[in-house]
């Protein structure tokens, strides 16, 4: 890996080329991507109009900076309030990003509410990023650890419980918001009842709190929605955007309505590289074809259709535990540890995840087809029933 830091467990191969939900290595094998450069191809590889807007973009303007107005951004912005009910938007270049920008915002609305020491309730097994303070927000001892000292301003419950929200409002006069993915992702995709949402969305409008949700990897249309929590009829009053969104171009995005809407001034947040003409129009062409060739409606019915096929192949096979999901973002959880299951797929010709230990997680770009979904459960069950075996 010549001079780049080792900060990843690389898997020994090299991609030259992609072509739809396929990509082929440099010596020209082909392998079925179920992953998507995990949740970012969102119309999978090389797709014509978005490599076009790129290649046309590229030839007007790249970047200007924030200091002026830029057209791309502010059309992206309608767009992204159209879609998601928002009434703003800060855009920054990764989930990280747009999370530390909502993190900022909940706190700069609780000083402006008098609390001295504003703090955010978050999940256990969360993932926000990993930069500090949404490494600290991140429910996982394990990527914390040697990161200490901590953000601070952060109270964690357990995922689903609205009791233990309730307790610690008794407890702690410093809470300004709630933070929650709707579907986690890292965390090994999990979902919990709907009326869990609803309970926390009444409950900080009774306590005056701002309602956060981590949209990072659940949004862009991947369970079904453009938004996770238009699947169960809340509106936060952050939502957190980006992979997807430039569908491989780097773009974050904040959005803020409600109580959270109108907060930040000139001075407040800032981004160089945020919302720059390239990234917006990627993001732009992304969400046009999403709307022309109804790959909302596509996601959740070839991950209906996903979720099924798992089901019969792997019925009664001991040691899977569950098959669950939304959409286009789905868990197999087995009995055990399953990372080599990661080489061994790539060896058979498939990109797929492990996550959480334990937790197969496939995230296809929303072009996936039945064909598709077929080819992906007769090639990868038999090496999950293998591993089991063994």
């Amino acid at each position: 890996m010549s001079h780049v830091m080792n900060t990843y467990a690389r898997l020994p191969v090299t991609f030259s080329y992609g072509q739809g939900c396929r990509i082929f290595d440099c010596a020209g094998r082909e392998y079925l991507d179920a992953l998507s450069g995990i949740a970012v191809s969102t119309l999978g590889h090389a797709h014509p109009k978005l490599v076009a807007t790129i290649a046309a973009q590229a030839g007007r303007l790249l970047h200007t900076s924030n200091l002026y107005r830029i057209d791309e951004q502010e059309q992206l912005a309608d767009k992204l309030c159209e879609l998601s009910g928002m009434q703003e938007v800060f855009f920054g270049n990764s989930g990280c990003e747009a999370n530390e920008a909502a993190i900022k915002l909940a706190r700069f609305y609780g000083h402006k509410q008098g609390i001295e020491l504003p703090t955010i309730i978050v999940m256990e097994k969360a993932f926000h990023g990993r930069t500090l303070a949404t490494l600290s927000a991140t429910g996982n001892r394990k990527t914390q650890a040697g990161f200490e000292p901590l953000v601070s301003g952060f109270v964690r419950v357990p995922y689903g419980d609205l009791e233990a929200i309730r307790s610690i409002a008794e407890h702690n006069k410093n809470i300004v918001a709630v933070m929650l993915e709707i579907l986690q992702g890292e965390g090994g995709i999990h979902l919990v009842d709907p009326s869990y949402y609803r309970g926390v969305r009444e409950f900080c409008d009774s306590q005056g709190w701002l309602m956060i949700c981590d949209e990072v990897q659940c949004g862009m249309g991947r369970t079904g929605k453009w938004f996770g929590y238009q699947q169960i009829g809340v509106s936060p009053d952050i939502a957190t955007l980006a992979k997807g969104l430039g569908s491989g171009v780097p773009i974050g995005a904040c959005l803020a309505g409600g109580r959270a809407a109108g907060l930040f001034g000139p001075g407040n947040h800032g981004s160089t590289f945020g919302g720059n003409p390239l990234a917006c129009a990627a993001a732009l062409t992304t969400i046009q074809v999403m709307e022309e060739e109804g790959l909302l409606d596509n996601a959740a019915r070839v991950g209906a259709l996903i979720r099924q096929l798992f089901g019969e192949a792997l019925a009664g096979v001991e040691g899977v535990r569950e098959i669950r999901g939304r959409g286009l973002m789905i868990g197999i959880e087995l009995d055990r540890p399953c990372g080599e299951l990661v080489g061994k797929a790539l060896a058979a010709g498939l990109l797929i995840n492990v996550t959480a230990d334990s937790v197969i997680r496939l995230l296809p770009s929303l072009i996936f087809s039945d064909s598709d979904a077929r080819e992906l459960v007769e090639r990868t069950a038999p090496l999950i029933k293998e591993f089991l075996a063994a």
